[in-house]
């Protein structure tokens, strides 16, 4: 779930330069567009099922939002963000399309804050989830399909289109992961750092009241 507040001009000219980079790279090298295009059917898949997983669990905890919105959707139209997708393609690490959600709709036997961890945590374990099972995928193939077929062009491009698959989910799950404001990992962290506070707080009275 990400929610920019800095001037997007300068995403555009970021993403111009790797999109010059890019270019240049398919001019120099045959087979950088082909590996482009095997990673977009990954590419797809982590972002619909990042942010579906978002919008389900926020469904789940009691709020609409994200259902009245149609995001709980595995169509990926309804969830690509232009940008955060080209980012993806490019760089290796990107976003969907927000998911918004409202906290204050939550069911009440859990506090904002932990139903907001729980949201955020869905999206980043989807991706390892979904990276863990076409990696099974991909045992079975190697596994159960003959020589000749793995061999083969269509074998070739399926072994591809899966391993990129499995790349790019734990990329975009691990770099959702971490704690720093816009990520996930910001929001999942938070309910740990308030009860360490509270912990460092009490610890800290009991410390002095001994001497008191």
């Amino acid at each position: 779930m990400f929610n920019f507040s800095f001037d997007k001009r300068m995403v555009y000219i970021i993403i111009a330069i790797m999109v010059l980079s890019t270019v240049v790279e398919y001019i120099t090298n045959q087979g950088a567009l082909f590996a482009l295009l095997v990673s977009i059917p990954g590419v797809l898949l982590a972002i619909t099922f990042h942010e579906f997983a978002h919008g389900y669990a926020a469904y789940k905890l009691g709020d609409n939002t994200a259902k009245n919105e149609g995001r709980l959707s595995l169509n990926p139209l309804d969830h690509l963000d232009p940008i955060g997708t080209l980012m993806l393609l490019l760089a290796g690490f990107g976003w969907g399309k927000p998911v918004h959600v409202n906290p204050t709709q939550y069911t009440r036997k859990i506090s904002m804050e932990k139903g907001e961890a729980i949201v955020s945590v869905a999206g980043p374990l989807m991706n390892i989830v979904l990276a863990f099972l076409l990696a099974l995928a991909y045992g079975a193939l190697i596994k159960f399909a003959s020589v000749g077929f793995l061999l083969s062009t269509v074998g070739n491009v399926i072994k591809l289109i899966l391993s990129s698959a499995i790349s790019i989910n734990i990329g975009l799950g691990v770099f959702n992961l971490i704690p720093l404001p816009p990520l996930d990992g910001s929001k999942i962290i938070m309910p740990f750092c308030h009860i360490m506070q509270s912990n460092g707080l009490e610890t800290m009275k009991q410390y002095f009241t001994s001497y008191l």
